[in-house]
């Protein structure tokens, strides 16, 4: 619990962690004309506590009863990337007239854009809420910060003076459309950080990834359900990201594990921390989700299925969520919450663990090739039955992948048959096929990291 006061120049707002609380008398009385005071209570323990300070002008919105207040100046850092005067050439239907165009970018104002910002919180308050649970706080107060880089504490979020910049505005700046969309999902993920990193902490280093994996990732749940396309982009950016070299040689990937957290960041490897936590860490989230949910379809389609239509991943969170609230969890006591409820089709070996997917996607680095050997039908009542080989290259021999196979059937979506767990180099599976299945394909919604193609 935090109570804390702050004396601070006239014509500037404060904004702090927790609840303002009207000062004591003893504040007032000594309130100047040069010097203002305020107070902020913690409304619940909190894992950490600050403050920004700003000229700023602040704009509410709601998100239900949550309000959610942007704090933003008119203006951006002086070290911001200033207008540039950019010439275009003609299109060719004008080249007659030899005219030149010239697009002057406007100067960005984030007071202007504060209120778009709040509302994509306050969206994502909403969307969080409904799965996880209740908003942990009062309210959320999003503030303008200078630089690149934002953080999210417990009501108070640092935003980036570059989470304010409008479409418009990161064209302009000649921002691709894979980083226009991270750039857009900053203050979605900084806001997931109220349920996971502030309101469940990590235990340790070692345990950070899955604050900034999983806030990534429920971020990007909410652009998956908007825009399926951009998801996919992302993602495959992201594996992109993890084998390109660097100026000095070895990629991302050989930095290390999700697991060495701050310890990524290094001179050899100066992107080695933020490709890897947010990179590798949301792929693994993906993975997990991925494979919840066909094994919940499998389960049904042999009429097993728990009854629930949620979304086991989803289930799950909101467990942890209610079980650690105000606590620290380890990554294996959060995989442990994942396997409790692991449907047959899922438990290697017959464990209802995940130790395996600890031991080598966590505590590993490698993104495997999968290739398909030895595919054969063998007619049956209804079907058939498909047997064949699942090769699983660039990676150690103890590594274990989850692999759904799929069956292609003319006019029809692919169909899932199951998931095969393929330990080490190779792996034999046998799986029942609907009637008029005539080819089999691994994994075609990409769900699985695997090395770019």
């Amino acid at each position: 619990d935090f109570d804390l006061k702050f004396s601070y120049p006239q014509g500037w707002t404060l904004v702090a962690t927790g609840k303002p609380t009207p000062p004591s008398p003893a504040d007032t009385a000594a309130k100047t004309d040069a010097v203002q005071t305020s107070r902020w209570v913690s409304d619940r323990p909190i894992p950490l506590a600050g403050f920004n300070l700003g000229k700023y002008k602040v704009a509410t919105v709601q998100a239900g009863n949550v309000p959610v207040e942007t704090y933003a100046t008119t203006g951006v850092e002086r070290d911001f990337p200033s207008p540039k005067i950019q010439v275009i050439e003609p299109s060719p239907s004008d080249r007659l007239n030899r005219r030149q165009q010239l697009v002057v970018p406007s100067h960005p104002s984030p007071a202007q854009t504060e209120v778009t910002v709040g509302e994509a919180a306050a969206r994502a308050i909403q969307y969080y809420a409904a799965r996880f649970g209740p908003y942990p706080y009062s309210h959320l107060a999003l503030t303008q910060m200078p630089g690149r880089d934002s953080q999210g504490w417990p009501g108070l979020v640092f935003l980036s003076s570059y989470a304010f910049l409008s479409q418009q505005q990161l064209e302009q700046l000649h921002y691709d459309p894979e980083r226009i969309l991270l750039q857009q999902s900053i203050p979605a993920h900084e806001t997931a950080h109220q349920w996971w990193g502030d309101l469940v902490t990590w235990n340790s280093y070692r345990d950070q990834w899955f604050s900034e994996g999983l806030a990534n990732y429920c971020a990007f749940m909410m652009l998956e359900d908007k825009d399926p396309a951009g998801f996919r982009q992302i993602m495959e950016r992201y594996r992109r990201d993890l084998v390109a070299k660097n100026r000095e040689g070895p990629s991302p990937l050989e930095s290390g594990p999700v697991t060495l957290g701050v310890r990524l960041l290094s001179s050899r490897f100066p992107g080695g921390y933020e490709e890897i936590l947010y990179g590798r860490g949301t792929w693994l989230f993906h993975m997990l989700r991925s494979m919840l949910d066909d094994g919940a379809r499998e389960e049904g389609r042999k009429g097993q299925s728990s009854g629930s239509a949620e979304d086991p991943f989803v289930r799950a969170l909101r467990k942890i969520r209610e079980r650690y609230q105000g606590r620290s969890i380890s990554t294996s006591e959060l995989l442990d919450v994942f396997a409790e409820d692991l449907p047959p089709a899922l438990r290697y070996e017959g464990k209802s663990s995940l130790d395996w997917f600890l031991k080598g996607w966590i505590d590993g680095t490698s993104l495997p090739r999968l290739e398909l050997r030895g595919v054969k039908f063998t007619p049956k009542s209804g079907g058939s039955v498909v047997s064949g080989t699942i090769l699983q290259k660039d990676a150690p021999q103890d590594l274990v992948t989850s692999v759904p196979v799929y069956a292609l059937v003319a006019g029809k979506q692919p169909v899932l048959l199951g998931r095969v767990f393929v330990d080490g180099e190779e792996s034999s599976f046998r799986l029942s096929a609907p009637s008029g299945a005539r080819k089999i394909v691994l994994d075609p919604n990409e769900t699985v990291l695997t090395s770019p193609k």
